[in-house]
């Protein structure tokens, strides 16, 4: 039979995370989240180091290579968040298994996951080769349009590579080790810059070459986690190396699982895909501007993800342990260290902007001074729409360890498609500027479209906090 400690289990309880005081009362061990938390959030750091370097290159090839990143940025996280949500099941999967101590089960997952990122390649080299066709009702300006296409076709065939490690990385996120999660993503990171810098410039590849670095940079991040995955120590306590067979009812039940996670995450991006545009086709400046905000607010969002994401891990070990009330014990308290980090961090930034700003453009750039006014001013909006969107984060993430996909899915895709997309360009565009004729045109410019954002994050965090405390997810069994 399978044994292990659960990861980020107390000494003196077998939970994770607990702990017992002197008359054996159970206690939530905040030091014990922190202790798994920590690496989550300087993972995502990672990502987020990995989206900046992308801006700051392409940054000092134009403004308009910058406008053009904009408006293919959440398309691409949109794309591969959908086909990827396979990746994210794994990671629920490994932890409910982990925490029963079925550790063949967990390595199954993580291959799952694998197989998963081979089966959807071709839908994925489909959409790369229709890069027009998805940006063509947006009514971008030409240079910008070309731009974008640049990016977006290497970018897609490359998409693959991205699920296959996101499936890896929720392995080792799973069983509670994102030590290793951090050292293959900040491999990545790494690589990633010298690669921009070779293929931008060096070569001269312009903005395709930011998107061949990154399917680089990622390759080798995904083979490096492979090595581990299938190396001596893992193979002796999993067995990962005898459970790489494909199986037609795993492959299903993990997208059973997954494609709701993946819609979820898709719906809200491609939301925010459709918000970007529209401050793209405002103008340059609008479009620049908003990338940038996007950008550093992913210091404050990118880290939260990984508390979070510690959440997903300790819910499905809890879960997989049998003790459903002390999951629900972990997720309040993921709740309310997500909130207050992701508010204090969203006001520095606010008080940072004016320097923080002016590193994103180039010196020379006629644009300049209007893109650093408008960005300081976002900046403010957006430090209110952190401190919602921790909580979104915590619920989404607690409910995700439970196996709670599809009602949290179905509630970010209506109030996403019926309220913020809608709203957004209500506030954003003058009469007759913007893409439709039949809604309201309140012509704010970013402004408007920034405080449609931080109205959708306020009705979604508070959606999935109601789902959360009504404990329907306490219902829901995994196989």
């Amino acid at each position: 039979m399978d044994t292990a400690t659960p990861a980020v289990a107390s000494p003196t309880s077998s939970l994770p995370a607990q702990r017992l005081d002197a008359s054996g009362r159970a206690h939530v061990d905040v030091r014990a989240i922190v202790a798994l938390a920590v690496p989550f959030a300087a993972n995502s750091a990672i990502q987020a180091i990995l989206n900046l370097t992308d801006t700051w290159f392409i940054g000092r090839i134009s403004t308009s290579a910058l406008a053009a990143i904009a408006s293919i940025h959440w398309p691409v996280i949109a794309c591969i968040a959908l086909f990827g949500g396979v990746g994210l099941a794994g990671q629920t999967l490994v932890a409910q298994a982990f925490g029963g101590r079925r550790l063949k089960r967990a390595a199954q997952a993580g291959w799952i996951s694998m197989w998963a990122a081979l089966l959807v390649a071709p839908l994925f080299w489909f959409i790369a080769m229709n890069g027009d066709a998805v940006l063509d009702p947006f009514g971008l300006a030409p240079d910008v349009q070309a731009l974008a296409v640049q990016f977006w076709q290497p970018r897609m065939f490359g998409a693959p590579l991205g699920v296959a490690l996101w499936g890896m990385l929720g392995f080792f996120n799973g069983i509670g080790r994102p030590k290793i999660s951090f050292m293959v993503d900040a491999l990545v990171c790494i690589s990633n810059a010298c690669f921009a810098q070779l293929f931008i410039f060096e070569w001269g590849w312009g903005i395709a070459g930011a998107a061949w670095a990154t399917n680089c940079a990622q390759a080798l991040g995904l083979l490096v986690g492979l090595s581990i995955f299938a190396g001596p120590s893992m193979n002796r306590m999993f067995h990962s190396r005898l459970m790489w067979r494909p199986r037609a009812h795993k492959i299903a039940a993990q997208w059973k699982l997954g494609m709701p996670m993946g819609m979820l995450i898709a719906a809200d991006v491609l939301g925010f895909a459709m918000f970007q545009l529209m401050q793209v086709h405002l103008s340059t400046v609008d479009g620049a501007a908003t990338q940038i905000v996007m950008m550093l607010t992913s210091i404050s969002f990118m880290p939260a993800i990984g508390i979070a994401m510690a959440g997903t891990t300790l819910v499905g070990q809890s879960i997989g342990m049998g003790d459903r009330g002390w999951a629900r014990r972990i997720g309040n308290s993921i709740i309310v260290m997500c909130t207050t980090y992701m508010g204090t961090v969203g006001l520095l930034l606010g008080l940072a902007a004016p320097w923080l700003i002016p590193t994103f453009v180039a010196d020379n750039d006629p644009q300049a001074l209007a893109v650093i006014q408008l960005g300081a001013t976002l900046m403010w909006v957006a430090a209110a729409y952190q401190l919602f969107d921790g909580l979104n984060f915590a619920c989404s993430f607690s409910l995700r360890g439970a196996g709670d996909a599809t009602v949290p899915a179905a509630c970010v895709l209506v109030l996403s498609w019926l309220v913020f997309v809608p709203l957004a360009h209500s506030l954003s565009f003058k009469p007759g500027g913007g893409w439709v004729e039949w809604l309201p045109q309140f012509g704010l410019g970013a402004l408007g479209g920034w405080l449609a954002a931080l109205t959708y994050i306020i009705l979604i965090s508070v959606v999935l906090l109601l789902r959360w405390r009504s404990g329907a997810w306490q219902k829901i069994r995994l196989r």
